[in-house]
């Protein structure tokens, strides 16, 4: 059984390598060619599993992916077939939830392309401030954030007097200077004053991690210099936000946007199946029996 089976595979993906593609017709069952595997009834034939491997797959891989899809396939079948001999089924039930989870399927692709097509993802900067203003006490921050600048260099890194300067001045051509300085020289930075960052995320696998009292930190600080055997760590605190407080707009105005677009979807969603039910009754597409 196993050599038969192994010849089986090597004429497959010998056929799949010449881009041959079998057939699934019950016809095809005695043909040895096109049959791949069969548990009772079951049959798996070539065309089933044709679009497993591409022809840029090498003939290792191929194999490996066909035997281990064959051999899912027959433990599925083989767990079927032990559960309708070993328990009692209710072919009914089984039927309704077959139904129940076709209808599911359906009505989601047929919602999400409709959904695709119809959907208005231009959301405005408007839009996203009032919603912030009417639900201001949902933004509560969960963690302390930032605005300023951060910079991780070697020990032995050139101009360091200079980049003191830079980081502590608000000159645009002295931001300039620092940023052509951070991309050479650089292990780590964050230039932006104007984006709100995680604290945390910032002083990560730093010396300044170690601090136990990170709000007490954040409101005496305005500029930190750390320095440990390899690198020198320069922080300048432009402002600050601790956690429970408001969350500034800027930081949760993606997660806004996302918030409206979703709304979107589910008014669509609703209304594309309002929509169906009306144009049924006008059209008396349903009849109800009692």
């Amino acid at each position: 059984m196993k050599l038969k089976y192994i010849s089986i595979l090597t004429i497959l993906l010998s056929s799949l390598s010449c881009d041959y593609l079998g057939t699934s017709d019950q016809s095809s069952v005695n043909n040895s060619k096109e049959l791949v595997a069969s548990v009772g009834s079951s049959f798996l034939f070539e065309s089933d599993i044709a679009n497993l491997v591409s022809v840029q797959t090498n003939k290792e891989d191929s194999t490996l992916i066909v035997e281990r899809y064959v051999r899912n396939w027959i433990k599925k079948e083989l767990l079927v077939k032990e559960a309708n001999s070993s328990i009692k089924v209710n072919q009914s039930e089984i039927e309704k939830k077959v139904s129940d989870y076709r209808y599911t399927l359906l009505s989601y692709e047929y919602q999400k392309q409709m959904i695709q097509q119809l959907l208005d993802t231009a959301v405005s900067y408007e839009e996203i401030r009032s919603y912030y203003e009417d639900n201001r006490e949902n933004f509560s921050l969960r963690q302390n954030i930032f605005r300023g600048r951060y910079l991780k260099i070697s020990n032995d890194a050139p101009k360091k007097n200079d980049i003191r300067r830079w980081i502590k001045s608000s000159r645009p051509q002295d931001l300039e200077s620092l940023k052509s300085y951070a991309f050479q020289f650089a292990d780590n930075y964050s230039l932006e004053d104007s984006t709100w960052i995680k604290f945390d995320d910032i002083i990560k696998n730093s010396p300044l991690s170690t601090v136990s009292n990170k709000v007490q930190f954040l409101r005496r600080n305005r500029y930190v210099e750390e320095v440990d055997s390899v690198y020198l760590y320069l922080l300048k605190i432009q402002e600050y936000k601790i956690s429970e407080e408001a969350s500034p707009l800027e930081f949760v105005q993606e997660e806004i946007r996302n918030i409206i677009l979703n709304k979107r979807k589910v008014a669509l969603a609703k209304g594309l199946e309002n929509d169906i039910y009306e144009r049924a009754k006008e059209n008396e597409d349903y009849k109800i029996y009692y």
